[in-house]
């Protein structure tokens, strides 16, 4: 199939799909009763289920997923339509305008020959756009704290305020641990003083997150990765024991860490 026939195919399709929302929002009643505000927690809903299925490169489910987020975007334009602020053509040419304006490499004179460039100048051109008066001002409040800490870092590296050698930012974890073991390693009943020691833990995890995104390792992604697993470990635990007759409540930690091993073992294998 030539570009031309494949670009005329997936603009039919888009039309087809804005002649159903329209029917929808007349003639649904659930459809007709939705608000942006009810739809918003449907929308993160997709989005997390659509990040379900990228970390499990289910890739006929992300397909599914992105049908389902694109829905909601054109959901999204039909209610700014009837309220006379905006249009899906207004909210693609916007994003196309801003596209063009944020890669001035393709687009302008701008020379850019590496990626880490790119950022630098997307990040200046957005904080003119914004008219923020913080380079970290675009970060989203809500954003989960983890998600949070490596959109902060990116941000403060976009402006050139960043280690220069992963040796130094690895430097910064030991000390940040080495301060919260000095500390909070303390003899068992003895208090610590909480408020203290979470501020600190909180350096330590902003710390590691950073060596994670010098290296380039997603943290958010290696955590869920491990979070996945250790489900899978622990039910297949859970199963292991119900099949010998036991219940977990009842068995001691050495008995459950044997089914634990076989956790690992059996994962092991189903990974080569």
């Amino acid at each position: 199939m030539s570009n031309l026939s494949q670009r005329k195919e997936q603009l039919a399709a888009f039309d087809r799909l804005l002649t159903i929302m329209d029917e929808l929002r007349e003639q649904c009643p659930w459809d007709q009763k939705q608000t942006i505000e009810s739809l918003r927690h449907l929308t993160i809903e997709e989005t997390f289920e659509l990040s379900d299925a990228i970390l499990e490169s289910n890739l006929d489910e992300v397909k599914k997923e992105l049908g389902d987020i694109l829905l909601h975007i054109v959901f999204y334009a039909k209610i700014g339509s009837e309220k006379g602020a905006f249009d899906i053509s207004i909210v693609i040419d916007s994003l196309c305008d801003k596209l063009i304006r944020r890669h001035p490499h393709i687009y302008g004179d701008t020379e850019a020959k590496d990626e880490k460039t790119v950022k630098e100048n997307w990040e200046k051109i957005k904080l003119k756009e914004k008219g923020n008066t913080s380079v970290l001002g675009g970060v989203p409040r809500s954003l989960p704290a983890l998600i949070k800490s490596m959109r902060i870092q990116e941000k403060a590296r976009g402006v050139g305020f960043d280690w220069e050698e992963k040796h130094q930012v690895w430097e910064k974890v030991e000390e940040e641990l080495e301060e919260f073991k000095t500390e909070f390693n303390v003899v068992d009943g003895q208090e610590i003083d909480k408020e203290k020691a979470t501020g600190e833990f909180g350096d330590l995890l902003f710390s590691l997150i950073n060596y994670a995104r010098f290296i380039d390792i997603n943290p958010e992604e290696a955590l869920e990765k491990t979070n996945l697993k250790f489900i899978k470990r622990f039910q297949y635990l859970e199963q292991s024991a119900k099949s010998s007759g036991k219940k977990l409540e009842d068995m001691s930690l050495a008995e459950m860490d044997v089914f634990w091993e076989e956790a690992k073992k059996l994962s092991i294998q189903t990974s080569k």
